[in-house]
């Protein structure tokens, strides 16, 4: 396709790349470097994940970001296939850089290892088939070391032509098993860089080359204690099977961080049974098709036991649906006609015939898929120190190793003494646990969040939840469950209260009024008898009246009626009050109210022991508020009423004019704003997409104890991320002067170099098992 010149704009376009090619966090420094560079460009690349985000405004293109990657040595694709807002790019265009030469890992394929897309099928096979190469060069490189170690180091073994065995064996181990390492430093030399893999490669042919010369020549030492010149044939391979060891380790760890994102793109159904109307019969058969062909409208059956293909509504059949799974509710969720059910959740008890109302990337599991993403594409302030510190640290090694040799040969006279120090300060120097420190933790982290129904949309949000020391809680959805239920029935006389309930329902049964709807639901719950009723009248702004039987019966306001009498008059319970009366007189009271959720003051108390001041903020009157804040043990002090929606953002700007760090939690359209101006937004799930929309993070579940847990995995992942960063910088501080005195060997300092990697993936992975806060 011809690529034409795009006008310029100020539009931010946006893509997602996979890219091949990274081994540590020079590499990944290097490539947002190059990409920086651009006009109007800003690039996170994250190795861990091996993808990149770039934004970017102006006339450039998603080839013109391809071909950059390209030139910087590693191969690049676009993520799901479509290009998306890139002016005058091609959807769908590929790779960029997918050629043999750039498969750093030795598989023959450089297309986008551990890229978690939807669209991206082949990624776990691609994982699987590079973790297995690396088992298999590891393996096959430590069968072979171990007769070279023995026939170098162990005393006693005596074999003849000794040191042309150890060649031999040691041959494949350097130039097969060690080739990605060499690979890969090629690819960056060649285009005038380099990263960790030029600091193995170096080193382990360095060590290999020096020794085959001595052979080749005739002088090598005849065992351990001949004369001639030393060979190092069991440090070239030695350190090449330690580093290919940890590589395999590490890169299984580094898979098992993806489960938990992988797993939420497991959630979703294969296949599902469409309902399909035959015209000349017109019944309805089930149909079975793959979920990707389902239509937005389409109708399709969901059995016990089976998932919910797609967002939708149930249309037909009442069940028990849990949704543990995508938003961590614990208690399956009652559905009835009406209800609205999520892809991914799992129907337990009856058959449902649902609507599909939203269908691919437009579902509740896709966008659930693609917060985690982001966030786990963002860094941390700190991690961006650590990758520019990486990216100046390889050439810096170099120097000290090039210095290091010339001053230990200067002052020892001993040349191999000197290039086995050199060859110990270039394999212990590689920066590779920096870069893997924060992006492992993330991984898992937001994972492990997004099974518990908590959606961090950025690393950024957890240096928030840190510092944040005051937390406003909107009341309406939040504390209270936002929906109206009966809480008191008052009778006058003898009248007893279902009697009075069974009328006030019969004539309220049909409105769509909310005091309505929960004296209805009253009603039905205590399985009372509803009668029939005719002549129905509303009466707006007032109330309903119908005949049941020969009386008619009246429910509304007290003005409806001629009397009311004093023992009904004053309702005792706070909220909405409706009466019911007949024949002029009033004979019960009926109160509505938004009641608190039953796990709210446990989440509050929990909040308040984490060292949080919590404040309670509402629209409603003081009255309501403070009963409320009374039930969940909010302080008089902290509680803020008849705030207008608009001024709800006022409220936060104050708090934080007072040097509070603020979160807000809310639901709605009107916390929009307010959520926006806190220093962290948490947004319930159940509420708006305005509000999400606005939030750092997004609580799946309706339940103010997700607060609780958000905030503590938060800064559980945050504690992890700087455990790691501590790990890997102390190791390469303290480790590179070790070296440089001479004090370790270069088979100890390859094995030390690839155990700090596996040490930060593996303490990543303990948030695995996080389930809430100490």
């Amino acid at each position: 396709m011809t690529q034409t010149a795009a006008e310029p704009s100020d539009e931010v376009h946006e893509v997602d790349l996979a890219i091949s090619g990274m081994t540590c966090a020079s590499c990944s420094a290097r490539i947002e470097k190059k990409l920086g560079r651009l006009d109007g460009v800003d690039a996170s690349v994250n190795l861990a994940t091996e993808k990149a985000t770039v934004r970017w405004t102006g006339a450039l293109t998603v080839e013109d970001i391809l071909a950059t990657v390209q030139r910087t040595g590693y191969g690049a694709e676009v993520l799901g296939g479509d290009a998306g807002a890139a002016p005058g790019s091609a959807a769908g265009t590929g790779s960029a850089g997918a050629d043999p030469s750039d498969d750093v890992d030795g598989t023959g394929d450089a297309g986008a290892p551990g890229a978690l897309d939807e669209d991206a099928e082949a990624t776990p096979g691609h994982q699987v088939a590079r973790v297995d190469d690396l088992r298999h060069r590891a393996l096959s490189a430590a069968a072979l070391t171990v007769p070279i170690v023995v026939l170098a180091m162990v005393p006693g073994v005596d074999v003849p032509r000794s040191e042309w065995v150890q060649l031999v064996l040691a041959t494949p181990v350097v130039l097969w098993a060690g080739y990605p390492f060499h690979r890969a430093a090629a690819i960056t030399a060649r285009h005038g860089a380099s990263t960790m893999d030029t600091l193995v490669s170096l080193g382990v042919l360095a060590a290999y080359l020096s020794s085959l010369v001595v052979v080749l020549t005739g002088n090598a030492a005849s065992g351990m204690s001949g004369e001639g010149s030393h060979i190092w044939f069991e440090t070239a391979a030695v350190i090449t099977t330690f580093l290919l060891l940890g590589r395999w380790m590490e890169a299984r760890a580094t898979d098992r961080t993806r489960d938990a994102l992988r797993g939420l793109l497991d959630l979703g159904a294969k296949d599902v049974a469409v309902l399909r109307e035959d015209p000349s019969t017109g019944a309805f058969t089930e149909q079975r098709i793959p979920v990707q062909q389902l239509p937005v409208g389409a109708r399709f059956v969901v059995r016990p036991g089976e998932k919910v293909a797609t967002d939708g509504v149930v249309r037909d059949g009442r069940s028990a649906v849990d949704a543990s799974l995508v938003t961590g509710e614990s208690q399956p969720v009652d559905v009835v006609p009406g209800s609205e059910v999520t892809g991914g959740t799992v129907n337990t008890t009856g058959r449902l015939v649902v609507e599909a109302t939203r269908v691919g990337a437009d579902t509740t599991l896709a966008g659930i898929t693609r917060l985690v993403e982001r966030a786990q594409t963002s860094k941390a302030p700190v991690q961006r120190l650590a990758d520019r510190v990486s990216a100046v640290f390889v050439p810096v090694v170099l120097v000290v190793a090039a210095l290091t040799f010339v001053g230990w040969w200067v002052g020892a006279g001993d040349a191999a003494r000197a290039l086995e120090i050199a060859v110990s300060v270039l394999v212990i120097a590689c920066p590779c646990a920096l870069g893997l420190a924060t992006p492992t933790a993330l991984l898992v982290g937001t994972g492990r969040g997004a099974r518990l129904g908590i959606l961090v949309k950025g690393v950024d949000v957890l240096e928030d939840t840190r510092r944040i020391d005051t937390i406003v809680l909107d009341k309406t959805g939040t504390v209270t469950t936002g929906e109206m239920s009966l809480v008191e029935v008052a009778t006058a006389g003898r009248l007893p209260k279902d009697q009075a309930l069974r009328a006030a329902a019969a004539v309220e049964n049909g409105s769509e009024h909310p005091v309505a709807l929960a004296v209805v639901a009253a009603a039905r719950a205590r399985s009372l008898d509803v009668p029939d009723i005719e002549d129905f009248e509303a009466l707006p702004g007032a109330g309903a009246r119908a005949r049941i039987k020969d009386t008619e019966v009246v429910v509304g306001r007290a003005d409806l009626f001629d009397s009311v009498p004093a023992e009904i008059g004053r309702p005792r319970a706070e909220g909405t009050t409706v009466w019911v009366g007949w024949g002029g007189t009033a004979r019960a009271a009926l109160t509505v109210a938004d009641t608190v959720r039953r796990s709210s003051g446990r989440a509050v108390r929990e909040l308040t022991d984490a060292g949080l001041a919590v404040h309670l903020l509402t629209g409603d009157h003081d009255r309501a508020a403070l009963t409320v804040a009374r039930d969940v043990g909010i302080p008089v002090g902290r509680v803020i009423a008849d705030v207008r929606p608009a001024d709800k953002h006022a409220t936060i700007a104050e708090l934080q004019s007072r040097g509070r760090v603020v979160a807000m939690v809310g639901d709605g359209v009107n916390d929009a704003a307010a959520l926006a101006q806190a220093d962290l937004g948490i947004a319930m799930g159940s509420g708006t997409d305005v509000a999400a929309d606005a939030a750092d993070i997004v609580l799946m579940r309706a339940e103010l104890p997700a607060v609780v847990e958000a905030i503590g995995l938060s800064r559980a992942t945050l504690r992890t991320i700087r455990q790691n960063l501590g790990w890997a910088f102390g190791y390469n501080v303290a480790a590179i002067p070790l070296a440089v005195a001479g004090v370790l060997n270069p088979m100890v300092a390859g094995a030390a170099m690839a155990a700090s990697s596996v040490l930060v993936v593996t303490n990543s992975l303990r948030l695995r098992r996080w389930s809430g806060p100490r």
